[in-house]
């Protein structure tokens, strides 16, 4: 087949965000092209889905295929102390009536595999194996990009709209020198899998579990399919080194600071290696220029707590592809086309780092807040399973009592805007 050169827009990335906005704008009938650098599958981490998840999905048309995958099915999140106490599950259904309550725990691989044939069975163009590795630039303008084959040979593609979905390659961020670090999040994560470890019966199998240890650090363990689960560990890196920095050794070590976690992973077997990142929390400067906008972690990444990297990835990606559509029909592709777009995204992000910064604050519990203000647990739950366009100020005014709230970042607004 003969590729084009000239498309309405370029995509830079084919995990989530990517495939989403490849997906919706091809089936707006625009002519897309989704780059993505790596062969699938392709290992990656970010495996429980949130309810909120759902409504993008089944506006991919996707929520069938999940259902009748070997996902586990995920009705509930629940939390352990350090002395490893138990709480009683929290089940999304008693707080939503809606097929969004039964979320997946995903294999990342066969999960952004799914996306991305379904954005390639819409009629973008999926070019495998295929980076990019500049910008075109006319003028202040994005124009496209040039791309690097799995030959080796580099082309220009050119578009009206270039849309970054780089994931953790940040590549505008990289290219433009926008990453802006949290000031307060410095988190590093570890994690591995386990085959054959303990999990719970009946709709239980699937319960994601937050499990704490000391400092405000906690694991988290999210059963698979295969009999296999995923376990990781966050906290401060001061406090994960304070022995050494063998990953493997700090997990041991870990597991022995939770009775559960101990006992839930004795009858299992340890395989495949240990993974370690850091300094995961950042913010691009800027959402979007003339002819380019951000996406998913491409823009942010904020903490894992809350397994919103895949739904904000999501949502961004849907989020996007309405905006970019918009643009394409008036035929006017500035950056200040994408200030809406920015704004809900920010607004999202900005919902959920309130939470995670009130988590990590010292003595700080969400039962203490809800013990005194019982009105706000809907509000909460809400926030916690990625219903983010809600007004929160009442919720966060309640938290504010019990841990210090950030205020929203300045950055991540579309160039023009701050210029």
């Amino acid at each position: 087949m003969i590729q084009p050169t000239q498309y309405d827009a370029v995509i830079i990335g084919g995990g989530p965000a990517g495939s989403t906005v490849g997906a919706l704008l091809a089936e707006m009938g625009h002519c897309v092209a989704i780059l993505e650098k790596e062969k699938f599958p392709r290992y990656h981490i970010g495996e429980s889905l949130i309810p909120f998840c759902y409504f993008t999905l089944d506006r991919l048309g996707l929520v069938d295929k999940l259902n009748a995958s070997s996902f586990v099915k995920k009705y509930s999140v629940q939390f352990v102390s350090p002395d490893g106490k138990l709480s009683a599950p929290f089940y999304f259904s008693k707080h939503m009536d809606h097929p969004c309550s039964q979320s997946w725990q995903v294999v990342r691989d066969e999960f952004d595999r799914m996306l991305l044939d379904n954005a390639r069975e819409k009629k973008a163009q999926v070019l495998m194996e295929t980076q990019a590795i500049s910008f075109i630039e006319d003028g202040e303008r994005i124009a496209g990009v040039i791309a690097r084959g799995p030959d080796g040979a580099e082309r220009p593609l050119h578009a009206k709209m270039v849309v970054d979905c780089s994931g953790r390659d940040i590549f505008s961020i990289r290219k433009y020198n926008w990453r802006v670090q949290d000031p307060s999040l410095n988190k590093m994560a570890v994690w591995t899998y386990y085959e054959g470890a303990k999990r719970d019966e009946g709709i239980d199998e699937g319960t994601t579990t937050v499990a704490y240890i000391p400092q405000k650090g906690w694991f988290w363990y999210i059963p698979l399919p295969n009999d296999m689960v995923s376990v990781g560990i966050v906290a401060e890196p001061s406090y994960l080194y304070r022995d050494g920095r063998d990953p493997k050794k700090m997990f041991e070590r870990e597991i022995e600071n939770n009775p559960w976690v101990a006992e839930y992973l004795a009858p299992g077997k340890q395989v495949g290696e240990y993974k370690i990142t850091s300094d995961y929390s950042y913010r691009s400067k800027y959402s979007a220029r003339d002819g380019l906008v951000l996406c998913g972690d491409a823009f942010s990444f904020l903490d894992p707590v809350f397994s919103s990297g895949v739904f904000l990835a999501l949502k961004s990606g849907e989020l996007a592809a309405d905006a970019i559509h918009n643009a394409l029909e008036q035929n006017d592709t500035r950056a200040e086309q994408f200030e809406d777009y920015s704004e809900k995204f920010r607004s999202g992000i900005e919902a959920m780092r309130k939470l995670v910064y009130a988590f990590y604050a010292e003595d700080f519990s969400f039962k203490d807040v809800l013990m005194k203000y019982p009105h706000h647990r809907a509000d909460l739950t809400d926030c916690l399973i990625g219903n983010v366009d809600k007004d929160f100020g009442a919720l966060f005014e309640a938290v504010s009592e019990f841990a210090e709230i950030p205020t929203p970042l300045p950055h991540g607004r579309p160039l023009v805007a701050v210029s």
